[in-house]
Protein backbone atom coordinates (compact mmCIF):
# COMPACT_ATOMS: atom_id res chain seq x y z
CA UNK A 1 0.00 0.00 0.00
CA UNK A 2 2.84 2.36 0.86
CA UNK A 3 4.58 1.65 -2.44
CA UNK A 4 1.39 2.30 -4.40
CA UNK A 5 0.73 5.54 -2.49
CA UNK A 6 4.30 6.73 -3.13
CA UNK A 7 3.99 5.70 -6.78
CA UNK A 8 0.94 7.94 -7.17
CA UNK A 9 2.68 10.89 -5.52
CA UNK A 10 5.83 10.41 -7.59
CA UNK A 11 3.82 10.07 -10.83
CA UNK A 12 1.88 13.25 -10.09
CA UNK A 13 5.09 15.16 -9.46
CA UNK A 14 6.77 13.75 -12.59
CA UNK A 15 3.74 14.57 -14.74
CA UNK A 16 3.88 18.19 -13.58
CA UNK A 17 7.59 18.38 -14.53
CA UNK A 18 7.03 16.69 -17.89
CA UNK A 19 3.90 18.63 -18.94
CA UNK A 20 5.66 21.80 -20.29
CA UNK A 21 7.60 19.68 -22.80
CA UNK A 22 4.27 18.76 -24.45
CA UNK A 23 3.69 22.39 -25.54
CA UNK A 24 5.40 21.63 -28.84
CA UNK A 25 2.63 19.23 -29.86
CA UNK A 26 0.13 21.04 -32.11
CA UNK A 27 -3.11 19.67 -30.63
CA UNK A 28 -2.06 20.32 -27.00
CA UNK A 29 -2.70 23.78 -25.59
CA UNK A 30 0.52 25.50 -24.39
CA UNK A 31 0.78 26.24 -20.68
CA UNK A 32 3.33 28.16 -18.57
CA UNK A 33 6.66 26.47 -17.99
CA UNK A 34 5.91 25.88 -14.31
CA UNK A 35 2.92 23.69 -13.36
CA UNK A 36 1.69 23.75 -9.79
CA UNK A 37 -0.36 20.78 -8.58
CA UNK A 38 -2.79 21.52 -5.72
CA UNK A 39 -1.44 20.05 -2.50
CA UNK A 40 -4.79 18.37 -1.79
CA UNK A 41 -4.31 16.10 -4.80
CA UNK A 42 -1.07 14.73 -3.36
CA UNK A 43 -3.17 13.47 -0.45
CA UNK A 44 -6.42 12.63 -2.20
CA UNK A 45 -5.08 10.67 -5.19
CA UNK A 46 -2.97 8.17 -3.18
CA UNK A 47 -6.00 7.51 -0.97
CA UNK A 48 -8.19 6.85 -4.02
CA UNK A 49 -5.70 4.40 -5.50
CA UNK A 50 -5.08 2.48 -2.27
CA UNK A 51 -8.78 2.29 -1.37
CA UNK A 52 -9.78 1.01 -4.82
CA UNK A 53 -6.88 -1.45 -4.93
CA UNK A 54 -7.97 -2.72 -1.52
CA UNK A 55 -11.61 -3.02 -2.58
CA UNK A 56 -10.57 -5.18 -5.55
CA UNK A 57 -8.31 -7.37 -3.35
CA UNK A 58 -5.10 -6.32 -5.14
CA UNK A 59 -3.25 -6.74 -1.84
CA UNK A 60 -4.57 -10.26 -1.22
CA UNK A 61 -1.52 -12.38 -2.06
CA UNK A 62 -3.48 -15.63 -1.83
CA UNK A 63 -6.01 -14.52 -4.44
CA UNK A 64 -3.55 -13.59 -7.16
CA UNK A 65 -0.83 -16.21 -7.09
CA UNK A 66 -0.57 -16.09 -10.89
CA UNK A 67 1.04 -12.97 -12.31
CA UNK A 68 -1.46 -12.60 -15.15
CA UNK A 69 -4.40 -12.67 -12.72
CA UNK A 70 -2.83 -9.91 -10.62
CA UNK A 71 -1.92 -7.74 -13.62
CA UNK A 72 -5.39 -8.11 -15.15
CA UNK A 73 -7.04 -7.01 -11.92
CA UNK A 74 -4.48 -4.21 -11.56
CA UNK A 75 -5.54 -2.92 -14.99
CA UNK A 76 -9.20 -2.92 -13.98
CA UNK A 77 -8.39 -1.17 -10.69
CA UNK A 78 -6.37 1.45 -12.58
CA UNK A 79 -9.32 2.12 -14.89
CA UNK A 80 -11.73 2.60 -11.97
CA UNK A 81 -9.25 4.77 -10.02
CA UNK A 82 -8.58 6.91 -13.11
CA UNK A 83 -12.28 7.50 -13.71
CA UNK A 84 -12.76 8.37 -10.03
CA UNK A 85 -9.84 10.82 -10.11
CA UNK A 86 -11.13 12.42 -13.31
CA UNK A 87 -14.52 12.89 -11.68
CA UNK A 88 -12.96 14.60 -8.67
CA UNK A 89 -11.00 16.95 -10.94
CA UNK A 90 -14.15 17.78 -12.90
CA UNK A 91 -15.99 18.88 -9.76
CA UNK A 92 -13.05 20.63 -8.09
CA UNK A 93 -9.75 21.46 -9.83
CA UNK A 94 -10.98 21.81 -13.43
CA UNK A 95 -7.97 23.89 -14.43
CA UNK A 96 -5.63 20.87 -14.17
CA UNK A 97 -4.34 20.08 -17.66
CA UNK A 98 -5.95 17.05 -19.31
CA UNK A 99 -2.67 16.19 -21.00
CA UNK A 100 -0.97 16.29 -17.59
CA UNK A 101 -3.64 13.95 -16.21
CA UNK A 102 -3.11 11.46 -19.05
CA UNK A 103 0.65 11.48 -18.49
CA UNK A 104 0.05 10.94 -14.77
CA UNK A 105 -2.25 7.95 -15.43
CA UNK A 106 0.28 6.36 -17.77
CA UNK A 107 3.13 6.87 -15.31
CA UNK A 108 1.32 5.53 -12.25
CA UNK A 109 0.15 2.46 -14.17
CA UNK A 110 3.64 1.67 -15.43
CA UNK A 111 5.26 2.21 -12.02
CA UNK A 112 2.68 0.08 -10.18
CA UNK A 113 3.13 -2.63 -12.79
CA UNK A 114 6.93 -2.52 -12.87
CA UNK A 115 7.47 -2.70 -9.12
CA UNK A 116 5.17 -5.73 -8.92
CA UNK A 117 7.11 -7.46 -11.69
CA UNK A 118 10.40 -6.72 -9.91
CA UNK A 119 8.96 -8.00 -6.63
CA UNK A 120 7.89 -11.26 -8.26
CA UNK A 121 11.32 -11.69 -9.86
CA UNK A 122 12.98 -11.05 -6.50
CA UNK A 123 10.89 -13.62 -4.65
CA UNK A 124 11.43 -16.22 -7.38
CA UNK A 125 15.20 -15.85 -7.07
CA UNK A 126 15.19 -16.36 -3.31
CA UNK A 127 16.15 -19.80 -2.08
CA UNK A 128 13.37 -21.48 -0.19
CA UNK A 129 14.31 -22.11 3.42
CA UNK A 130 13.62 -25.63 4.78
CA UNK A 131 11.12 -24.40 7.35
CA UNK A 132 9.02 -22.77 4.60
CA UNK A 133 8.88 -25.88 2.40
CA UNK A 134 5.40 -27.43 2.16
CA UNK A 135 4.84 -31.16 1.64
CA UNK A 136 1.27 -31.90 0.61
CA UNK A 137 -0.54 -35.17 1.29
CA UNK A 138 -3.81 -35.80 -0.57
CA UNK A 139 -6.40 -38.00 1.17
CA UNK A 140 -8.43 -39.62 -1.59
CA UNK A 141 -7.03 -40.97 -4.86
CA UNK A 142 -10.19 -40.74 -6.91
CA UNK A 143 -11.04 -38.29 -9.67
CA UNK A 144 -11.03 -35.25 -7.35
CA UNK A 145 -7.76 -36.30 -5.70
CA UNK A 146 -6.06 -36.69 -9.07
CA UNK A 147 -7.27 -33.23 -10.08
CA UNK A 148 -5.73 -31.82 -6.90
CA UNK A 149 -2.44 -33.55 -7.69
CA UNK A 150 -2.45 -32.17 -11.24
CA UNK A 151 -3.10 -28.64 -10.00
CA UNK A 152 -0.33 -28.91 -7.41
CA UNK A 153 2.20 -30.08 -9.99
CA UNK A 154 1.14 -27.47 -12.58
CA UNK A 155 1.42 -24.63 -10.07
CA UNK A 156 5.23 -25.06 -10.11
CA UNK A 157 5.55 -23.26 -6.77
CA UNK A 158 9.18 -23.68 -5.64
CA UNK A 159 8.38 -24.40 -1.98
CA UNK A 160 5.58 -26.91 -2.60
CA UNK A 161 5.96 -30.65 -3.22
CA UNK A 162 3.42 -33.44 -3.63
CA UNK A 163 4.12 -36.12 -1.02
CA UNK A 164 1.59 -38.69 -2.20
CA UNK A 165 -1.89 -40.15 -1.74
CA UNK A 166 -3.62 -41.72 1.21
CA UNK A 167 -6.48 -44.03 0.25
CA UNK A 168 -8.06 -47.40 1.00
CA UNK A 169 -7.92 -48.55 -2.63
CA UNK A 170 -5.28 -50.98 -3.83
CA UNK A 171 -2.06 -49.68 -5.34
CA UNK A 172 -2.85 -51.40 -8.65
CA UNK A 173 -5.60 -48.84 -9.25
CA UNK A 174 -3.33 -45.86 -8.61
CA UNK A 175 -1.77 -45.57 -12.08
CA UNK A 176 1.70 -45.64 -10.52
CA UNK A 177 0.92 -42.63 -8.30
CA UNK A 178 2.58 -42.76 -4.83
CA UNK A 179 0.18 -44.46 -2.45
CA UNK A 180 1.56 -43.96 1.06
CA UNK A 181 -1.05 -45.90 3.01
CA UNK A 182 -4.69 -45.91 4.07
CA UNK A 183 -6.70 -43.59 6.29
CA UNK A 184 -5.90 -45.55 9.43
CA UNK A 185 -2.17 -44.95 8.90
CA UNK A 186 -2.41 -41.19 8.51
CA UNK A 187 -0.52 -40.31 11.70
CA UNK A 188 2.48 -42.47 10.77
CA UNK A 189 2.48 -41.12 7.22
CA UNK A 190 2.44 -37.50 8.43
CA UNK A 191 5.50 -38.09 10.64
CA UNK A 192 7.44 -40.23 8.16
CA UNK A 193 7.08 -37.86 5.21
CA UNK A 194 7.19 -34.58 7.18
CA UNK A 195 3.82 -33.52 5.78
CA UNK A 196 2.85 -29.88 6.35
CA UNK A 197 -0.47 -29.76 4.50
CA UNK A 198 -3.24 -32.34 4.14
CA UNK A 199 -5.83 -31.98 1.39
CA UNK A 200 -8.96 -34.08 1.89
CA UNK A 201 -10.32 -34.91 -1.57
CA UNK A 202 -12.85 -37.63 -0.86
CA UNK A 203 -15.80 -38.50 -3.12
CA UNK A 204 -19.36 -37.88 -1.90
CA UNK A 205 -19.75 -41.53 -0.90
CA UNK A 206 -16.81 -41.26 1.52
CA UNK A 207 -17.64 -37.94 3.17
CA UNK A 208 -18.72 -39.75 6.34
CA UNK A 209 -15.03 -40.62 6.92
CA UNK A 210 -13.97 -36.98 7.05
CA UNK A 211 -14.73 -36.53 10.74
CA UNK A 212 -12.61 -39.54 11.74
CA UNK A 213 -9.70 -38.44 9.54
CA UNK A 214 -9.68 -34.89 10.92
CA UNK A 215 -9.93 -36.18 14.50
CA UNK A 216 -6.82 -38.34 14.03
CA UNK A 217 -4.84 -35.22 13.08
CA UNK A 218 -6.09 -32.95 15.88
CA UNK A 219 -2.77 -32.82 17.73
CA UNK A 220 -0.60 -32.90 14.60
CA UNK A 221 1.10 -29.66 13.39
CA UNK A 222 -0.41 -29.74 9.90
CA UNK A 223 -2.67 -27.49 7.86
CA UNK A 224 -5.89 -29.25 6.80
CA UNK A 225 -7.74 -28.34 3.62
CA UNK A 226 -10.92 -29.74 2.09
CA UNK A 227 -11.16 -29.94 -1.71
CA UNK A 228 -14.82 -29.40 -2.55
CA UNK A 229 -16.18 -32.15 -4.77
CA UNK A 230 -19.56 -30.56 -5.44
CA UNK A 231 -18.71 -29.38 -8.93
CA UNK A 232 -20.80 -32.03 -10.65
CA UNK A 233 -23.85 -30.76 -8.73
CA UNK A 234 -23.42 -27.22 -9.99
CA UNK A 235 -24.83 -25.93 -13.26
CA UNK A 236 -21.35 -24.89 -14.26
CA UNK A 237 -19.37 -23.00 -11.66
CA UNK A 238 -19.01 -23.15 -7.86
CA UNK A 239 -17.85 -20.27 -5.66
CA UNK A 240 -17.78 -19.37 -1.97
CA UNK A 241 -19.96 -16.40 -1.08
CA UNK A 242 -20.83 -14.57 2.13
CA UNK A 243 -24.52 -15.27 2.78
CA UNK A 244 -25.90 -13.31 5.75
CA UNK A 245 -22.44 -13.40 7.33
CA UNK A 246 -22.02 -17.16 6.81
CA UNK A 247 -19.53 -18.51 4.23
CA UNK A 248 -21.50 -20.78 1.91
CA UNK A 249 -21.00 -22.60 -1.38
CA UNK A 250 -22.84 -21.12 -4.33
CA UNK A 251 -23.41 -24.19 -6.52
CA UNK A 252 -25.07 -22.11 -9.24
CA UNK A 253 -22.63 -19.26 -9.60
CA UNK A 254 -22.35 -17.62 -12.98
CA UNK A 255 -19.80 -19.11 -15.37
CA UNK A 256 -18.44 -15.60 -15.99
CA UNK A 257 -16.97 -13.36 -13.31
CA UNK A 258 -18.26 -9.94 -12.28
CA UNK A 259 -15.90 -8.05 -14.59
CA UNK A 260 -16.90 -10.18 -17.60
CA UNK A 261 -20.56 -9.76 -16.70
CA UNK A 262 -20.19 -5.98 -16.51
CA UNK A 263 -18.45 -5.87 -19.90
CA UNK A 264 -21.00 -8.20 -21.48
CA UNK A 265 -23.94 -6.18 -20.14
CA UNK A 266 -22.42 -2.89 -21.35
CA UNK A 267 -21.78 -4.52 -24.75
CA UNK A 268 -25.41 -5.73 -24.89
CA UNK A 269 -26.94 -2.37 -23.96
CA UNK A 270 -24.80 -0.36 -26.39
CA UNK A 271 -25.08 -2.62 -29.43
CA UNK A 272 -28.59 -3.80 -28.53
CA UNK A 273 -29.91 -0.22 -28.63
CA UNK A 274 -28.12 0.46 -31.93
CA UNK A 275 -29.52 -2.76 -33.44
CA UNK A 276 -33.02 -1.94 -32.18
CA UNK A 277 -32.94 1.54 -33.74
CA UNK A 278 -31.57 0.27 -37.07
CA UNK A 279 -34.10 -2.58 -37.16
CA UNK A 280 -37.18 -0.37 -36.63
CA UNK A 281 -38.02 -0.07 -40.38
CA UNK A 282 -37.73 -3.85 -40.85
CA UNK A 283 -39.75 -4.46 -37.70
CA UNK A 284 -42.51 -2.19 -39.00
CA UNK A 285 -42.67 -4.06 -42.33
CA UNK A 286 -42.57 -7.44 -40.58
CA UNK A 287 -45.42 -6.45 -38.27
CA UNK A 288 -47.46 -5.30 -41.27
CA UNK A 289 -46.90 -8.64 -43.07
CA UNK A 290 -48.08 -10.62 -40.04
CA UNK A 291 -51.16 -8.45 -39.53
CA UNK A 292 -52.28 -8.49 -43.18
CA UNK A 293 -52.11 -12.28 -43.45
CA UNK A 294 -53.44 -13.46 -40.12
CA UNK A 295 -54.47 -10.43 -38.09
CA UNK A 296 -53.46 -9.83 -34.48
CA UNK A 297 -51.65 -10.58 -32.27
CA UNK A 298 -48.54 -9.51 -34.13
CA UNK A 299 -46.08 -10.46 -31.40
CA UNK A 300 -45.68 -13.98 -30.12
CA UNK A 301 -44.93 -14.04 -26.38
CA UNK A 302 -43.60 -17.29 -25.00
CA UNK A 303 -42.13 -18.35 -21.68
CA UNK A 304 -38.50 -19.38 -22.05
CA UNK A 305 -35.89 -20.63 -19.59
CA UNK A 306 -33.09 -18.16 -18.92
CA UNK A 307 -30.05 -17.99 -16.68
CA UNK A 308 -30.13 -20.44 -13.74
CA UNK A 309 -33.56 -21.67 -14.88
CA UNK A 310 -35.36 -18.34 -14.42
CA UNK A 311 -38.40 -17.94 -16.67
CA UNK A 312 -38.90 -14.85 -18.83
CA UNK A 313 -41.22 -13.82 -21.67
CA UNK A 314 -39.40 -13.89 -25.01
CA UNK A 315 -40.73 -11.71 -27.83
CA UNK A 316 -40.90 -12.73 -31.50
CA UNK A 317 -43.06 -11.86 -34.49
CA UNK A 318 -45.78 -14.48 -34.82
CA UNK A 319 -44.93 -16.84 -37.67
CA UNK A 320 -47.47 -19.61 -36.95
CA UNK A 321 -51.20 -20.05 -36.74
CA UNK A 322 -52.83 -18.67 -33.61
CA UNK A 323 -53.40 -22.13 -32.12
CA UNK A 324 -49.90 -23.43 -32.96
CA UNK A 325 -49.01 -24.44 -29.42
CA UNK A 326 -52.08 -26.67 -29.17
CA UNK A 327 -50.90 -28.48 -32.33
CA UNK A 328 -47.34 -28.99 -31.05
CA UNK A 329 -47.81 -32.70 -30.38
CA UNK A 330 -48.70 -33.29 -34.04
CA UNK A 331 -45.28 -32.20 -35.31
CA UNK A 332 -42.99 -33.56 -32.59
CA UNK A 333 -40.96 -36.66 -33.34
CA UNK A 334 -38.05 -38.53 -31.81
CA UNK A 335 -34.69 -39.48 -33.26
CA UNK A 336 -33.07 -42.93 -33.10
CA UNK A 337 -31.85 -42.24 -29.54
CA UNK A 338 -35.26 -41.18 -28.29
CA UNK A 339 -34.45 -37.44 -28.13
CA UNK A 340 -37.22 -34.99 -29.00
CA UNK A 341 -37.08 -33.14 -32.35
CA UNK A 342 -39.55 -30.25 -32.06
CA UNK A 343 -38.84 -28.31 -35.30
CA UNK A 344 -39.44 -29.36 -38.89
CA UNK A 345 -38.93 -27.73 -42.30
CA UNK A 346 -42.40 -28.83 -43.35
CA UNK A 347 -44.23 -27.63 -40.24
CA UNK A 348 -47.86 -27.04 -41.45
CA UNK A 349 -48.47 -24.45 -38.73
CA UNK A 350 -46.15 -21.85 -40.30
CA UNK A 351 -47.87 -19.08 -42.26
CA UNK A 352 -46.62 -17.77 -45.62
CA UNK A 353 -45.46 -14.50 -44.05
CA UNK A 354 -43.94 -16.49 -41.20
CA UNK A 355 -41.93 -18.65 -43.57
CA UNK A 356 -40.44 -15.52 -45.16
CA UNK A 357 -39.68 -13.94 -41.78
CA UNK A 358 -38.00 -17.13 -40.59
CA UNK A 359 -36.00 -17.42 -43.80
CA UNK A 360 -34.15 -14.19 -42.93
CA UNK A 361 -34.61 -14.38 -39.12
CA UNK A 362 -36.75 -11.22 -39.16
CA UNK A 363 -39.11 -12.87 -36.67
CA UNK A 364 -36.40 -12.60 -34.00
CA UNK A 365 -35.89 -8.83 -34.23
CA UNK A 366 -38.16 -8.09 -31.20
CA UNK A 367 -35.68 -10.03 -29.08
CA UNK A 368 -33.51 -6.91 -29.08
CA UNK A 369 -36.11 -5.57 -26.63
CA UNK A 370 -35.36 -8.58 -24.39
CA UNK A 371 -31.65 -7.76 -24.68
CA UNK A 372 -32.04 -4.12 -23.65
CA UNK A 373 -34.40 -5.18 -20.87
CA UNK A 374 -31.81 -7.62 -19.51
CA UNK A 375 -33.70 -10.88 -20.08
CA UNK A 376 -31.27 -11.98 -22.76
CA UNK A 377 -27.82 -11.23 -24.16
CA UNK A 378 -26.88 -10.62 -27.78
CA UNK A 379 -24.78 -13.80 -27.70
CA UNK A 380 -25.35 -16.84 -25.53
CA UNK A 381 -27.06 -20.24 -25.33
CA UNK A 382 -30.43 -20.48 -27.03
CA UNK A 383 -33.35 -19.83 -24.61
CA UNK A 384 -35.27 -23.09 -24.39
CA UNK A 385 -38.96 -23.90 -23.98
CA UNK A 386 -39.81 -25.01 -20.40
CA UNK A 387 -41.44 -28.31 -21.33
CA UNK A 388 -38.34 -29.30 -23.31
CA UNK A 389 -36.10 -28.38 -20.38
CA UNK A 390 -38.09 -30.77 -18.20
CA UNK A 391 -36.85 -33.56 -20.51
CA UNK A 392 -33.20 -32.43 -20.33
CA UNK A 393 -30.53 -34.79 -19.15
CA UNK A 394 -28.53 -33.43 -16.14
CA UNK A 395 -25.46 -32.47 -18.20
CA UNK A 396 -27.60 -30.35 -20.53
CA UNK A 397 -28.72 -28.05 -17.72
CA UNK A 398 -25.23 -26.57 -17.50
CA UNK A 399 -26.14 -24.40 -20.50
CA UNK A 400 -28.15 -22.16 -18.13
CA UNK A 401 -24.98 -20.95 -16.38
CA UNK A 402 -25.05 -17.63 -18.30
CA UNK A 403 -27.81 -15.47 -19.86
CA UNK A 404 -29.36 -16.85 -23.07
CA UNK A 405 -28.66 -15.09 -26.36
CA UNK A 406 -30.32 -13.95 -29.56
CA UNK A 407 -27.54 -15.78 -31.38
CA UNK A 408 -24.76 -18.07 -30.26
CA UNK A 409 -22.18 -20.71 -31.09
CA UNK A 410 -24.96 -23.18 -31.94
CA UNK A 411 -26.65 -20.82 -34.39
CA UNK A 412 -23.50 -20.30 -36.46
CA UNK A 413 -22.80 -24.05 -36.54
CA UNK A 414 -26.04 -25.41 -37.89
CA UNK A 415 -28.94 -23.31 -36.52
CA UNK A 416 -32.16 -25.34 -36.85
CA UNK A 417 -30.32 -28.12 -38.67
CA UNK A 418 -29.24 -29.34 -35.24
CA UNK A 419 -31.83 -30.65 -32.76
CA UNK A 420 -31.92 -29.66 -29.12
CA UNK A 421 -29.94 -32.63 -27.80
CA UNK A 422 -26.98 -31.86 -30.09
CA UNK A 423 -26.66 -28.09 -29.91
CA UNK A 424 -26.24 -28.21 -26.11
CA UNK A 425 -22.61 -29.24 -26.58
CA UNK A 426 -22.05 -26.10 -28.69
CA UNK A 427 -23.56 -23.98 -25.91
CA UNK A 428 -21.21 -25.53 -23.35
CA UNK A 429 -18.25 -24.88 -25.63
CA UNK A 430 -19.25 -21.19 -25.76
CA UNK A 431 -19.57 -21.00 -21.96
CA UNK A 432 -16.13 -22.54 -21.44
CA UNK A 433 -14.45 -20.24 -23.99
CA UNK A 434 -16.37 -17.00 -23.38
CA UNK A 435 -14.82 -13.65 -24.28
CA UNK A 436 -16.05 -10.37 -25.76
CA UNK A 437 -13.94 -11.11 -28.84
CA UNK A 438 -15.78 -14.43 -29.28
CA UNK A 439 -19.10 -12.55 -29.03
CA UNK A 440 -18.00 -10.18 -31.81
CA UNK A 441 -16.91 -13.10 -34.01
CA UNK A 442 -20.25 -14.87 -33.50
CA UNK A 443 -22.23 -11.72 -34.32
CA UNK A 444 -20.29 -11.18 -37.56
CA UNK A 445 -20.75 -14.80 -38.63
CA UNK A 446 -24.45 -14.62 -37.73
CA UNK A 447 -24.98 -11.76 -40.18
CA UNK A 448 -23.57 -13.84 -43.04
CA UNK A 449 -25.55 -16.95 -42.06
CA UNK A 450 -28.78 -14.94 -41.88
CA UNK A 451 -28.13 -13.47 -45.33
CA UNK A 452 -27.69 -16.90 -46.95
CA UNK A 453 -30.57 -18.32 -44.86
CA UNK A 454 -28.74 -21.50 -43.84
CA UNK A 455 -30.54 -23.75 -41.37
CA UNK A 456 -33.44 -21.36 -40.73
CA UNK A 457 -36.98 -22.72 -40.62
Amino acid sequence: MALDGLSVIFSLWMAALFRPSLNKIAWIEPIPSQVIIPVALYVLFPLIWVIIYSALSIYDGRKYLRAMDEFAMLSLAMLIASISAAGILYFSYRDVSRALFLVFILLVYLICLVWRILARVYFRTQKTSPDRARHVLVVGAGTLGKKVKTQLLESELPNLTFAGFLDDISESLMDAAPLLGNANEIRDVLKQHEVTDVVIALPHSAYHQMGDIVQKMEDMPVQVWVALGFFDLALYNTTIEDFAGIPMLDLRASAIDDYQRMMKRAFDIFFGLIALILALPLMTLSALMVFLEDGSPILFRQKRVGENGRLFEMLKFRTMLKNAEQLQSQVERRDADGNIIHKSKEDPRITKAGRFLRRFSLDELPQFINVVRGDMSLVGPRPEIPYLVEKYQPWQRKRFAIPPGVTGWWQIHGRSDKPMHLHTEDDLYYIQNYSILLDVQILIKTIWIVLIGRGSY
